[in-house]
């Protein structure tokens, strides 16, 4: 059991959810007044990612990014900056008969071009996503390859940003421990353990026992599930020792039916720390858990 947990909110992400929800949050305006009601209900982390302002999908424009923070910077609000550098790894291969005619959908840059946003802002902590992935049942994939990742971690770190590993399936998690092997990540680096998302790793017990069972000695790691798994495994995350992701990228619900804001889920998750009788963090107190640096 974890006695102090450390909350992030995932305050909008990039799923095609804006459609689906009025709370899910799409201008840079909408995105950091998210981050800011999800601290004031308790989150340490607000992990971000932004969306085109005119049709709400997801984007990786450095100026949006800039926006967010940049609103966050100047508020009261001293929520942990986390950003995501996932984006740009989308394949979309053609049909079956010219698997390489890629649609107009397809988004696929190297691990450089991932990093701009963090390169001009240096967020306290940032993403990597720790391999490739058949993402859902259609001709997806997400690439993340060995060399962009070692790429990736090594820029990351040379940046002095805190990198947050995302672990789809237990071969991301291996290949994380190998890039730790090389010295491309460190002790300081998070864990984040995200089970559900067709096709990682499902969300079984026994399979996130055996992940955390993976890690090394005293990691700092989280783990989310998602939708209506959302709570229930905020609380095995707890029990397991590590901490929790809730929020809007994961689970647009408070309960059946009814639709969720980030800081009605941000609060369900603390209620239920507290209930095992864990301690929640404040930005500053996760901030010297996890020996951040503190936003510039």
């Amino acid at each position: 059991m974890n006695p102090e947990t450390i909350i992030t909110c995932a305050v909008t992400g990039a799923g095609d959810t804006a459609s689906r929800s009025p709370h899910v949050p799409v201008t840079p305006q909408q995105i950091a007044d998210a981050a800011i009601e999800a601290w004031n209900a308790g989150a340490a982390i607000a992990h971000i990612h932004v969306r085109d302002p005119e049709t709400s999908q997801c984007s990786r424009r450095v100026d949006l990014y800039a926006e967010v923070c940049e609103i966050l910077r100047g508020s009261s609000c001293d929520v942990i900056i986390n950003l995501t550098a996932g984006m740009g790894g989308d394949l979309y291969l053609g049909p079956d008969h010219a698997p390489t005619d890629f649609s107009a959908e397809t988004d696929l840059v190297g691990a450089t071009e991932r990093l701009l946003h963090i390169e001009a802002l240096k967020p306290e902590i940032c993403t990597l996503d720790c391999g490739s992935l058949n993402f859902g049942d259609s001709n997806l994939v997400y690439v993340s390859t060995p060399d962009m990742l070692r790429a990736g971690a090594a820029r990351i770190r040379d940046l002095g940003v805190t990198v947050e590993l995302e672990i789809f399936d237990t071969g991301n998690l291996w290949f994380a421990l190998q890039m730790r092997k090389e010295g491309l990540i460190d002790d300081s680096a998070m864990y984040q353990l995200c089970m559900g998302i067709p096709w990682g790793a499902p969300p079984q017990l026994s399979l996130l026992k055996g992940m955390v069972d993976m890690l090394p000695d005293n990691a700092h790691w989280t783990s989310f599930a998602l939708g209506r798994q959302q709570m229930p495994w905020a609380a095995q995350s707890m029990l397991l020792g590590g901490h929790v992701r809730v929020g809007l990228e994961d689970n647009l619900y408070l309960s059946k039916g009814v639709l969720a804001t980030n800081g009605q889920l941000v609060e369900k998750a603390a209620n239920v720390a507290r209930e095992l009788g864990s301690k929640v963090l404040s930005p500053a107190e996760a901030r010297q858990k996890l020996g951040l640096r503190g936003d510039q």
